[in-house]
């Protein structure tokens, strides 16, 4: 392919490149190129490498981009209006929504069953906050499942955290069949695949999905098209996460909850509920054996840490493991840690030494940073200024990789960079050039897929080509602010010499 600005792994900008079974043979300039190469024009598009999404629910994210989707709703009665609508165009079967989110809302109260109750009568209906750590239902809900009420987290106003709002999740989503799943899993990945992602990190385990829902997604990206997903199992149980096929018994493994549901593991308490300061869900001791565990199975561990005693709890765990087994064995097995939002530079240390991937989301700064945020309200103003610290992980040596937590924030890879150039607190941005490899070479290395994720003779022939009229590439990654300027808009994904997307 010639006739275009590709992008090399070298940062240099050539014009044409060649592939051959799925790897790139050569790149450079067409006047250069070896004689008998088959060339394609690229018409004047950009070409780079394709985006991984470090943190996906691939089912549920696909649910909500065709289903009930609250996000962005301004107000609780917006919320109802959407939820009623929903409700008259679905007349049969269980109701389910995702993506509300009471900080944004005049009164910041959350939804209630009552709220509920009054857009959808008599119907069975689960509601996810938007951090998916907390959720409300129908009365009709908790009449079909009872139990729920006995629940740790269980609230009589109908709305659930912890043990309760998982009893309630999955009560919710056993409703939804093996059609309706694996048509929510497609979806998801032509999505991704619209918008230049080239892989997938799902985010699976036995509180969030199940086996099932894993292994209809694993059979179709083994057998459909589109990008490549790696499989993560959200539990302890080391053997099961290895007989599902799974990188690791990492992803959403819950050391904690959430900051806007208040069961994020904190240090000190909530500055706006000063009666708790979060929910711990395992301590150190269980993080050692764990960690141990995987390294000896040669899966990659981790854990969901939010809150900074959460992320405190799990690197002394991982210390205590490479004291057992030695720190060059925990440092090579690239294990991981999820959102890590409250970190300071002695854990950015920590991390750093300990080789574990940051996996983290810049669009969670972009929808609840900055001194009128939902972080402010939950922390105060100084601790919510140690949110999402991007700059001072990287500058501490630890490897970054983005995503998205969709459906929590949209799959959105030029958003998650912007978001991260833009943070809302100065010192924590990063470079465009910095931010841009946590989206390609960092997330595709975070799966420990190291032969993607940048443009060079040997790597895989998978990348994207962008048609960029305002010139965001070029800002990025010449690290100026790219404020005000447009998005790209794919024109193609290929995977592995595979076209997964085209626009054309």
């Amino acid at each position: 392919m010639r006739g275009g600005r590709v992008r090399s792994a070298d940062g240099r900008w050539c014009d044409a490149i060649a592939a051959e079974q799925g790897v790139i043979t050569w790149l450079g300039d067409a006047a250069d190129a070896p004689a008998g190469l088959a060339v394609r024009d690229l018409d004047g598009a950009v070409v780079l490498p394709a985006f991984a999404d470090a943190h996906v629910h691939t089912t549920m994210t696909g649910l909500a981009l065709g289903g009930l989707d609250l996000t962005g709703c301004g107000t609780r009665e917006e919320a109802m209006k959407r939820l009623a609508g929903y409700a008259a165009t679905h007349p049969a079967g269980v109701l389910l929504g995702t993506g509300w989110d009471e900080s944004r809302w005049p009164d910041r109260a959350p939804l209630t069953s009552a709220d509920v109750d009054r857009a959808a009568p008599g119907r069975v209906v689960y509601l996810s906050r938007t951090d998916a750590h907390s959720g409300a239902i129908s009365t009709a809900l908790l009449s079909a499942e009872p139990g729920i009420a006995h629940e740790t987290g269980f609230d009589a106003s109908g709305l659930l955290a912890l043990d309760s709002h998982e009893r309630a999740r999955k009560f919710a989503y056993a409703s939804v069949d093996p059609v309706q799943r694996r048509d929510a899993q497609r979806r998801t990945r032509a999505t991704a695949a619209a918008l230049g992602i080239g892989c997938l990190h799902e985010n699976a385990g036995p509180v969030i999905s199940g086996t099932d829902d894993l292994a209809d997604l694993a059979a179709i990206a083994r057998d459909e098209p589109g990008p490549e997903v790696v499989t993560y199992w959200g539990g302890l149980d080391v053997e099961q996460a290895r007989e599902l096929g799974c990188a690791g018994a990492a992803g959403d493994l819950f050391l904690d909850g959430s900051i806007g549901s208040h069961t994020a593991a904190l240090s000190r308490p909530y500055t706006d509920r000063q009666i708790t300061r979060g929910i711990l869900r395992h301590e150190a001791e269980d993080v050692t054996e764990h960690v141990i565990a995987c390294t000896e199975a040669g899966l990659q561990a981790g854990f969901h840490v939010i809150g900074d005693l959460a992320l405190a709890t799990a690197l002394t765990g991982f210390e205590m493991a490479a004291v057992t087994i030695g720190a060059e064995r925990v440092r090579a097995a690239r294990h991981r840690l999820e959102h890590v939002e409250l970190a300071d530079e002695w854990l950015a240390a920590r991390i750093a030494r300990l080789g574990i991937v940051a996996s983290v989301q810049p669009a969670f700064d972009a929808a609840w940073g900055g001194p009128d945020g939902m972080y402010a309200r939950r922390l105060g103003t100084w601790r919510a200024r140690g949110m999402n610290p991007f700059a001072m992980l990287e500058s501490a040596g630890v490897a970054l990789a983005f995503g998205s937590d969709a459906p929590v924030t949209p799959l959105d890879p030029w958003g998650g960079v912007v978001a991260a150039v833009r943070h809302r607190t100065p010192e924590h941005r990063l470079a465009g050039t910095a931010a841009f490899a946590a989206h390609t070479l960092g997330s595709w290395r975070a799966g420990r897929i190291d032969d993607s994720g940048a443009l060079a003779p040997g790597m895989a022939a998978t990348f994207a080509l962008w048609d960029d009229p305002d010139g965001l590439v070029d800002t990025l990654l010449a690290d100026e602010d790219p404020t005000g300027r447009a998005y790209p808009s794919c024109r193609a994904t290929v995977v592995r010499g595979t076209v997964v997307h085209s626009s054309t």
